[in-house]
């Protein structure tokens, strides 16, 4: 079966693996009522998740990732009952009871080691999050929002990916040939950001960003619906409630963090537009004020011309087998762990080109396994990510339940004549990827609850994009990168190049996240809006980014992420700050200081979500960062090392 779960050897054992943690959740329940306060209630509350999450997790990734339809089916329909189970769990005023009685006895609870005590909070608050506290018909308000929030950010999720239509006669003949035809019109289905035709680009920009009233309507209903929801369950705006408990802790550090960022950034940003404007008026003269469409084209052509950096010279040294030997020598070295590949069962795997890694600790034996889904495959989502399939936890008998996680990219096969290679891209992904995969495995805590990568948002991806430091480090390259055919070793002088590069417009890429981050936070602040949506946009993207907003678009209808990370889409530049100042501070020296790695397992990895994420850092740090700390690690990023710089030239 698949995942060695011997009910999955067929679509028809999704139902039977989801009956049979039904029933166990229903005795779990009664166990959970009938047990008096202590340490055993919150381990109860745990096994009842861990029960849940081990069939949802999987289904979650079997219906967008399994090659055959039927079990894409019978997944998703496991994740819809399980969902609709945890609602009803979440609003049971019994099961609710039960933890109020152990948090409001002050003995049992100063007995309580501090994970123990937190996994107890972080259980009531997904109660209170459910408007577990409110009268009857309160409570059915707050399920019937979430429900109805649920289906707004699946048809708004779907909306964001559907073509444009547009007649075939509106764009000059020299042109069309760039979009699919259908009939006597023409599928706009993106941006076309890498054509070299501005008047494509400009095309693609207005067609596919055109405002369409459904999607628009479905927007103002999901924020609404979200604010309402946090104002009932008692917060103010809907980011209060989702910043509970992050690094960030509320919306005014946050936007604390965006603006004083967003003024650090300003000068450097428009240096960068100067730049692209320049280029833009060498290729083409007649038109040369710079607009949102030209920004990643002209900044790929500039990165290009001033570092010769074509994919196709550095692949040959990324070939994937030195790419995960890099990564074992790595985590050898620095943590004393190693991959090895795992012959798998019949039906354990869902294409015969996945492969099972077992991880390996010197002493400790094996903590989990990494299935990787690596390859191409028709009807593959074409996302980069890592999926938690079960999570590490204390058993009831004193074993530990290993971890099994998945990592999900989308490289080319091999051919008769090359092994699968990377470009340099491919290969940071490859390592950003493994860094979570090691959070999940070396977060080794008692609970499921918070086991991994299972914490808030602005520190789940600060290991995957501290490995991506390490991915772009000479010292730590220069250890795996041979020519396949030659074995010649990778030279220094493309590494730095290829790092020199990134920097090339980087102000004007990050001023661009400022802007995203700073319009979710405004959208998901106080309602109702003062404005439209659209005007919000217009006036953000005049405050946070610099470029005109072109009129009749609405790019925040393509905003895909303010589903997933609503009210959160700052995470990824906090989770930036925090592993830039983890490199500089405890890595830069020596990437292969096997007690810093050390250091960085105790204090951040093997905590999963069950400290909190500031205190990780400040042990990580041996201080306590501030928001100008963040603001100053993002913006040293941005400076050429001009050692580098004048040894190449």
């Amino acid at each position: 079966g698949l995942f060695g779960v011997p009910e999955l050897s067929c679509p028809e054992g999704f139902q039977e693996a989801q009956d049979k943690a039904l029933q166990e959740s229903e005795q779990l329940v009664q166990k959970a009522c009938s047990t008096p306060p202590g340490p055993e209630t919150v381990m109860i509350f745990d096994q009842l998740s861990d029960g849940l999450c081990r069939v949802a997790d999987l289904a979650d990734f079997v219906k967008i990732a399994h090659p055959d339809f039927a079990f894409r089916e019978a997944a998703e329909e496991a994740c819809r009952n399980i969902g609709t189970v945890v609602e009803k769990l979440n609003t049971d005023v019994e099961l609710c009871q039960s933890l109020r009685r152990l948090l409001a006895d002050e003995i049992v609870m100063s007995s309580l080691d501090p994970e123990t005590r937190r996994v107890a909070e972080l259980f009531m608050f997904d109660f209170e999050i459910s408007g577990i506290h409110l009268d009857e018909e309160k409570r059915k308000k707050a399920v019937n929002l979430n429900v109805r929030i649920l289906d707004l950010c699946n048809e708004f999720l779907t909306g964001t990916h559907l073509p444009n239509k547009i007649d075939k006669h509106v764009l000059p003949e020299h042109i069309r040939y760039n979009f699919t035809a259908e009939g006597n019109y023409l599928q706009v289905a993106g941006l076309h950001a890498d054509c070299p035709d501005d008047l494509v680009r400009e095309a693609a920009y207005k067609i596919f960003l055109y405002p369409n009233a459904e999607q628009l309507s479905r927007l103002e209903e999901l924020l609404a619906s979200r604010n309402s929801l946090a104002q009932l369950v008692g917060y103010d705006t809907f980011a209060h409630r989702a910043l509970q408990g992050t690094m960030a802790k509320n919306p005014e550090t946050v936007r604390q963090f965006l603006e004083k960022l967003s003024d650090q950034l300003s000068k450097r940003t428009e240096k960068d537009f100067e730049m692209m404007t320049k280029m833009k008026m060498k290729l083409n003269p007649q038109n040369s004020k710079l607009m949102p469409w030209d920004h990643p084209y002209y900044s790929g052509v500039l990165r290009a011309e001033r570092y010769n950096i074509d994919p196709g010279l550095y692949c040959p040294f990324f070939s994937l087998g030195a790419c995960m030997e890099g990564l074992n020598s790595l985590f050898s070295q620095l943590l004393g762990i190693s991959l090895y590949a795992e012959q798998t069962q019949r039906g354990e795997v869902w294409s015969e080109d996945v492969r099972k890694l077992a991880v390996v600790h010197e002493t400790e034996g094996l903590l989990g396994y990494i299935y990787c889904d690596f390859f191409q495959r028709p009807d593959k989502p074409h996302q980069d990510c890592h999926f938690t399939v079960r999570g590490g936890r204390l058993r009831e008998n004193g074993e530990y339940q290993l971890p099994v996680v998945v990592l999900m990219l989308s490289l080319p096969h091999s051919t008769r004549g090359a092994p699968t290679l990377l470009s340099p891209g491919m290969m940071e992904n490859l390592f950003h990827e493994m860094g979570h995969a090691m959070h999940s495995m070396l977060g080794r805590t008692r609970y499921q609850h918070v086991t991994g990568t299972r914490c808030p948002t602005d520190f789940a991806e600060v290991p995957s994009i501290l490995m991506e430091y390490f991915a772009n480090d000479y010292r730590v390259v220069n250890q795996f990168a041979r020519h396949y055919k030659t074995g010649q070793p990778l030279p220094k002088n493309m590494v730095s190049r290829l790092c020199e590069s990134k920097k090339v417009c980087a102000a004007a890429d990050t001023q661009l996240q400022v802007f995203y981050a700073a319009l979710d936070q405004i959208y998901h602040g106080k309602h109702p809006l003062k404005k439209s949506t659209t005007e919000i946009l217009k006036e953000t993207q005049e405050k946070f980014y610099g470029l005109p907003y072109v009129p009749n678009t609405a790019w925040q209808l393509r905003f895909s992420h303010l589903v997933g990370y609503g009210a959160k889409y700052y995470s990824y530049l906090m989770s930036r700050a925090v592993a830039s100042m983890v490199w500089k501070q405890c890595f830069a020296q020596d990437p292969f200081d096997r007690a810093m790695g050390e250091r960085y397992r105790r204090e951040m990895l093997a905590h999963g979500g069950g400290k909190e994420p500031i205190l990780m850092v400040q042990g990580m740090l041996q201080k306590s960062p501030s928001v100008e700390d963040f603001v100053d690690a993002l913006v040293s990023d941005l400076d050429h090392n001009f050692e580098m710089f004048i040894m190449d030239s």
